[in-house]
């Protein structure tokens, strides 16, 4: 039987997951307002006197900074689903170990915390401590 512990995969997700959580709740527009907003600009300025050429390709950077950005989150969440689809079958221990039992589902919330169901009905929120064991 092996066991594996949590923490590396809960905090490394969870910390991945909390920063751009951070980042989305302390950012005034979202991604889609930033191209509004540039493209608006762009639209706007007038021929006879266009922006700084430094203050246009800073404007650039920052709009492809804000899609990597993007193209990140979106293959965080996925590498997080599946590593977490691929504890469904295994036992998962509580770190004080009151709570243990076979994960019948797991699910992520939009704070990067991960909780399994197990199939006599606990749930367990994965994190330090928490030991996941081959059934």
């Amino acid at each position: 039987m092996s066991v594996a512990n949590v923490n590396s995969v809960a905090n490394a997700t969870g910390t991945s997951a909390n920063a751009s959580t951070s980042a989305a709740t302390s950012a005034t527009v979202d991604y889609n307002q930033f191209l509004q907003l540039l493209i608006t600009e762009l639209k706007n300025q007038d021929p006879t006197s266009p922006t700084d050429p430094t203050q246009y390709m800073s404007q650039l950077a920052s709009f492809s900074s804000v899609e990597q950005q993007v193209k990140t989150n979106s293959a965080l969440d996925a590498l997080l689903a599946t590593q977490a689809g691929a504890l469904i079958g295994k036992t998962a221990t509580s770190a004080d170990g009151k709570i243990s039992g076979v994960i019948a589902s797991v699910t992520t919330s939009a704070g990067g915390d991960v909780t399994a169901t197990l199939k006599n009905g606990s749930a367990i929120t994965l994190g330090s401590g928490v030991t996941i064991s081959a059934t």
